[in-house]
């Protein structure tokens, strides 16, 4: 019966999370619509944070709430399943092929945050320092992005979240989409966190494990939604870039503010494993980048076929 009530905890969690998103990204969106915001910065401060939401409000929630292991699972699990599934997916619908000139050293610049990452990792646990560089980097990666070119052009977003879900115009539905994501958030947050340390308790597994196969399939939601509907639009660029964009943010600002809150211990079998699959996914993902190449329904397949197996390694 426990077990049920925790599964029910993490659903209801996933829930609040979907939907506190959406409203977020969708009040943004509005918002700059309605204002003289750049659209380049909405796009990356809004539509890239917005996806990440889920993953920023579960990790601080958990590393707060005394389960560290999901925190950094959280992360390092959601970084894989943006690769391999949320690539994954939407290729079995449209092939994506990177044709956007900035993507290439975004995508690189992916692979250095996370080098970079792994490192503070192995020196663990990540405190109040390796916060601060985090989150230095990432104003420095927006203030080059703002100066430059987004990771995700807003227009072709925007476009497509207007057709598919539309945005609103009054000030007042505005304002009540950002209130309604700044409050289903963090309680979505506190269920999933809940119900993911009953059921590691449960199922003898560590919180991590939880936090690398269940909570970051779930919090990887967003991403998988807003790359599906860009592959009904054949927008190839918006998908890479959204998953790209998500996995810097979710290292610079979900680590980043994380462990300015409170130390995260890193788990020792992440140390051996997963941080090594986070890696390989992201390399794999950065070399079709540079190469300019085109992920097709078999490499699909591939990318999908290896995160079950992940799945499977890690339990």
């Amino acid at each position: 019966m426990t077990e049920v009530l925790d599964v029910l905890r993490i659903f209801g969690g996933f829930v609040y999370l979907l939907l506190g998103g959406d409203f977020l990204v969708r009040g943004a969106l509005g918002l700059s619509r309605e204002s003289s915001i750049p659209p380049v910065v909405v796009g990356l401060t809004v539509v890239a944070m917005g996806t990440s939401a889920p993953e920023l409000m579960v990790s601080a929630f958990s590393a707060l709430s005394g389960f560290p292991g999901i925190a950094i699972g959280n992360v390092v699990g959601s970084n894989i399943a943006n690769v391999l599934l949320v690539i994954g997916v939407p290729v079995l619908i449209h092939s994506i092929s990177c044709t956007e000139e900035t993507l290439p050293r975004q995508t690189g610049l992916m692979i250095g945050v996370t080098l970079m990452f792994m490192v503070m990792c192995y020196l663990t646990p990540l405190g109040t320092i390796d916060g601060i560089i985090l989150l230095l980097v990432l104003a420095g990666f927006l203030t080059m992005t703002v100066r430059g070119a987004a990771v995700m052009p807003l227009d072709d977003a925007e476009d497509e979240l207007e057709r598919v879900l539309g945005l609103p115009g009054e000030k007042w539905s505005i304002a009540l989409l950002v209130v309604l994501g700044m409050i289903t958030l963090p309680l979505g947050a506190n269920l999933a966190v809940e119900g993911a340390a009953g059921l590691a308790k449960s199922w003898g597994v560590t919180e991590a494990v939880i936090g690398l196969s269940i909570i970051a399939l779930g919090t990887s939601l967003p991403e998988l939604s807003t790359t599906v509907i860009a592959a009904l639009h054949k927008s190839s660029d918006v998908a890479l870039g959204n998953v790209v964009g998500s996995n810097l943010f979710n290292i610079l600002l979900i680590m980043g503010f994380t462990s300015v809150l409170t130390e995260v211990p890193v788990d020792s079998h992440i140390l051996r494993f997963d941080i090594w699959v986070m890696l390989l996914a992201s390399v794999v993902l950065w070399m079709f980048v540079l190469a300019r190449g085109t992920i097709g329904k078999a490499m699909g397949v591939i990318f999908l076929a290896s995160y079950g197996a992940y799945i499977f390694a890690i339990y």
